[in-house]
């Protein structure tokens, strides 16, 4: 096979319509385009989306961003890590942290997040805990209390 042996295979190519070349030619007089309006002139035809000067559909609908979720719980969090540096059998809540200073600000209730050590066994009150966060305190000997 060389290149000068190369076609197309049988019926892919179809021979383009040609328009207005008389009746016998099936495509006559307005070349299957009706008798009149917008579409039927040279260079006729609307944009995709176009609905004749009504205002249309993706401009009638409300633009959104998205929808946010239920109320979100906004929370103060801290990681195990960080009570680590408290004496053992202390009663850990939102205020003792912000009376020892480890925590500067925090109006939302507290979360304790599982990311690093703990050797101190704690007596731990907050809103929330993850799943490592409560098993590590509870692998130091010390409790978790989910307060409302």
């Amino acid at each position: 096979m060389r290149l000068n042996d190369l076609k197309p295979q049988v019926g892919s190519k179809q021979r383009p319509r040609r328009l207005g070349r008389g009746i016998s030619a099936g495509q006559g007089a307005s070349s299957g385009k009706g008798m009149r309006g917008q579409n039927a002139r040279s260079g006729g035809g609307t944009r995709p989306g176009f609905e004749g000067g009504q205002q249309p559909l993706y401009r009638r609908l409300p633009k959104l961003k998205g929808f946010p979720l239920a109320p979100r719980k906004e929370y103060t969090t801290i990681n195990v890590e960080k009570l680590a540096s408290l004496p053992a059998n202390t009663e850990v809540t939102l205020e003792s942290l912000k009376e020892v200073g480890i925590l500067t600000s925090g109006k939302a209730p507290l979360k304790i997040l599982g990311n690093g050590e703990l050797g101190v066994a704690l007596q731990v009150k907050a809103a929330a805990f993850t799943g490592s966060a409560r098993s590590k305190i509870e692998a130091a000997g010390g409790s978790c209390e989910v307060i409302g």
